[in-house]
This record gives C-alpha cells, sequence and structure tokens, in this order.
C-alpha cells in the first residue's frame, strides 16, 4: 500500500534568479498557490498522506507553508479571505510532514538516496514540483497509484516530447503492454536527438519499490557527474521491473520561464473567473 511521497526539493532554481537567491523556486506561485502546494494535494489526492521533504538552505519557507501561522489566521479570521486558506488547512491537518537537509547536490539519484530514512522499506511516490501536471479526472499519480496495486513494480510517468528535445530527458525504450503502458528496457539520460532510443520522455512522476535505494547506492556518477535516478532505475529494469506510463493530462515544466507562463495562464482561464 503506497502512504508515502518524496519531494526533492534542494536545488537551487538558476533558471529563476535573481528571484530564486533567497526563497525557494517550488514557492513560486501558479496564480495563487505555490508549486510545491499543488504537489502535496496532488500526493494526496492519490491516498499518499505522509510527505517527506529532501531540502537544502533557502528552502524554511516550505516548512513554514505547510505549517500553522497563528498571527495571519487570526487576522484574517471571520472574513471573506479566510476561505483561500482552506485547501492549505485541510492538507494541514490530514497529512504528515517531515523534512531532512541534502547536504550535496549530487543529483536526482542522490537526493532520492537522502530521502531513504523517511521513506523506510516501503514503496512510495515521488513528485518533482517542477513538473506542474493539470488533469481533468484522476491526478497522475492517482493515476500511477492505480497501476502500481495492480503491477506491483517501479513506475515512471512519461510523455512524448519532439526528438529535438530529447537531450533534456531521460529517455526510454521499451515494449507496449498496452497503448499507454510500457516494459522498459532501456533508458537512456539526456541524450542527443540522433542517439535517444525513442521520443517518450521521463517527466517528474515516480512510483519507487523501496529495492530502488539499493541500486542507487551502487550506481556510478553518470551524466553531468550527478548520480542519475534514471542510471538505477535501468538496472532494476533489466531485472523486468520498471514500467512506463503515459499518463492522461497535461504537463507544464514550470522550471522554465517559458513553462512557468504557460502554466499561469492555463490555470488563471481554467480555475478563476473572470473577476477574480
Amino acid at each position: 500500500m503506497l502512504k508515502k511521497c518524496l519531494y526533492p526539493v534542494a536545488g537551487y532554481g538558476t533558471r529563476f534568479l535573481p528571484a530564486t537567491k533567497s526563497m525557494a523556486k517550488e514557492m513560486l506561485p501558479i496564480v495563487d498557490k505555490p508549486l510545491i502546494q499543488y504537489a502535496v494535494k496532488e500526493a494526496m489526492d492519490a491516498g499518499l498522506f505522509e510527505q517527506a521533504f529532501v531540502t537544502g538552505r533557502t528552502k524554511r519557507s516550505i516548512e513554514d507553508h505547510f505549517d500553522i501561522s497563528y498571527e495571519l489566521e487570526n487576522e484574517i479570521r471571520g472574513s471573506s479571505k479566510e476561505d483561500k486558506l482552506a485547501e492549505i488547512r485541510h492538507i494541514r491537518e490530514n497529512c504528515v510532514f517531515t523534512y531532512t537537509r541534502q547536504k550535496q547536490m549530487l543529483g536526482l539519484g542522490h537526493a532520492i538516496l537522502t530521502g531513504e530514512p523517511m521513506i523506510g522499506n516501503e514503496p512510495f511516490g515521488v513528485i518533482l514540483a517542477d513538473d506542474l501536471c493539470i488533469t481533468d479526472g484522476d491526478p497522475v499519480m492517482k493515476q500511477m497509484a492505480d497501476l502500481y496495486a495492480e503491477y506491483q513494480c517501479s513506475i515512471v510517468a512519461i510523455e512524448e516530447v519532439p526528438k529535438e528535445d530529447t537531450a533534456k530527458y531521460g529517455v526510454i525504450a521499451g515494449e507496449a503492454i498496452r497503448d499507454d503502458l510500457y516494459r522498459i528496457s532501456d533508458m537512456v539520460e539526456k541524450p542527443a536527438p540522433e542517439d535517444a532510443p525513442s521520443n517518450l520522455a521521463i517527466i517528474g512522476r515516480y512510483i519507487l519499490t523501496p529495492d530502488i535505494f539499493d541500486y542507487i547506492r551502487n550506481t556510478p556518477p553518470g551524466a553531468g557527474g550527478e548520480i542519475q535516478i534514471t542510471d538505477a532505475l535501468l538496472q532494476q529494469a533489466k531485472q523486468g521491473r520498471v514500467l512506463a506510463y503515459r499518463f492522461q493530462g497535461r504537463r507544464f515544466d514550470c522550471g522554465s520561464l517559458h513553462g512557468f507562463v504557460e502554466a499561469t495562464n492555463y490555470c488563471f482561464e481554467k480555475f478563476h473567473k473572470p473577476d477574480e
């Protein structure tokens, strides 16, 4: 049973400097909610109520966001503004939050390994808040949790990307189980277009079985000198135990300025009335 979700949030967010010089990039708002709140709400809607964060310096605002603010709540009590805190209160009252710091920025694989003491010997979700996923039905993590209940193995979310963009992603190759599901046979981190095994790119949603920690421990540095989660997952995939799921919904790369603005405009039009 999936109960825990891990959030690697220690990165510096250099693409958003100077805004991220002293604030967490995950706290950048899409209209009126920070990216990290969208991520935690997605996990919660998938039944994952234990939230584990791998943080770093300048990330205290994330902890504060999911804590109570007595002064603010007292100030707006009884006013129309109180409704704006309804969702974050619901999250705070129903979830458990744990935090640890990543001492060195050595890649996503290393960040996930840093979270092992908070996860233990359990399967878990991973959400990268930079990848904002908006759906009309079940959130992406819920879609993946339902698959995990059936297949009981690691699962990564994928989408088709233009061939010229493969160098930005981990890219998979595999055998189709059905139109939207593949058994992975190969994974390459940030391949040049001519070397990419497909145009199916991994995005920031994972469900991982706990043996992934041992695979990461035995994974040498890869692309960029970092410990890549794709390298560890490839070793797991060689045992036939990693699936790739082409999710239903729309994903925005909010780690880029273009994607962030696109997501803001989309969410404003989708979720907010014209007079708000």
